[in-house]
């Protein structure tokens, strides 16, 4: 009986360990959702509810007017038009060189292997603020302004996305690669039908981590654009809040941020699988 009542008391125990864990994600998710939920509630709050005491959660006349005057403030299909083609050009762009370079770092032996990659690495302790300048200089004696190659080419090299690429890389067995070496496949052969088709998971990872990034991007874009032809949707949102105090109207700032999180929220919810088996599989895991 005694043996009985110990099994039971340690059954019961990680069961309680379990629930309670349950609880604390779902309270955590609940916590995460409420400046997303406050945020949608805003974006349809008409202008007099904005200043509302107490502040209203739901709105009582719910209205989609904030869109519609976001819409006309801009040219709102030129400018999503360019987040979209930044985006995934820069997307694209990183996802190659990272690849290719996480490749060499993680297969290829050369003298200073290690230290390359090292100095290369290091490059993430550099503010982004103490390179802005040098490479601003480099953009503008390619006449690069008001183009889409300034905000394209600059953000295609990421030494995280090398070191991402690099450790997932090194988890690849390197019998598949000596295989495709003696069926007479090149090394480019060998990186191109062997071991990107099983690359996924990372660079779904990448493919996040760098859309993100280039969709959220505000302050090299408002250096190298003057043109509203190739304004972005942070720059634009950015002239939707007022020059003084008590300008801004908020419910307009809340239905663009709306627009330009949505697909955001696609990318990662297609990806998302391949995110979490990428995150695991390189080595990022807490």
């Amino acid at each position: 009986m005694r043996a009985l009542g110990r099994g039971s008391s340690a059954r019961s125990g990680p069961r309680w360990v379990g629930v309670l864990a349950l609880v604390g994600v779902v309270l955590g998710a609940l916590v995460m959702l409420v400046p997303f939920v406050w945020m949608f509630t805003t974006s349809i709050k008409p202008g007099q509810a904005l200043l509302a005491l107490p502040p209203q959660l739901i709105p009582q006349e719910p209205t989609l007017e904030p869109y519609r005057r976001v819409m006309n403030a801009f040219p709102m299909a030129r400018v999503f038009g360019n987040s979209v083609l930044v985006a995934v050009a820069t997307t694209a762009g990183q996802l190659v060189l990272a690849s290719m370079s996480g490749y060499a770092f993680a297969r290829f032996r050369f003298r200073g292997r290690n230290v390359l990659f090292a100095v290369y690495l290091a490059t993430l302790m550099v503010p982004f603020a103490v390179t802005i300048t040098p490479l601003f200089i480099i953009v503008r004696q390619l006449d690069w302004i008001d183009t889409y190659w300034a905000l394209v080419v600059p953000p295609m090299f990421s030494a995280f996305g090398t070191f991402l690429m690099r450790q997932f890389f090194q988890s690849v067995p390197r019998e598949l690669e000596e295989a495709a070496t003696l069926d007479g496949a090149s090394t480019l052969g060998t990186f191109v039908r062997v071991i990107v088709p099983i690359s996924g998971p990372a660079f779904a990872t990448l493919g996040v981590f760098a859309f993100m990034a280039s969709w959220n991007a505000f302050l090299w874009p408002l250096l190298v654009v003057r043109d509203r032809d190739f304004m972005t949707l942070p720059l634009a949102l950015a002239t939707l809040q007022g020059l003084y105090p008590g300008q801004t109207e908020w419910n307009l700032v809340m239905a663009g941020t709306v627009i330009s999180v949505v697909p955001m929220i696609v990318v990662f919810l297609f990806a998302q699988r391949w995110v979490i088996e990428g995150v695991t599989t390189s080595g990022l895991k807490g």
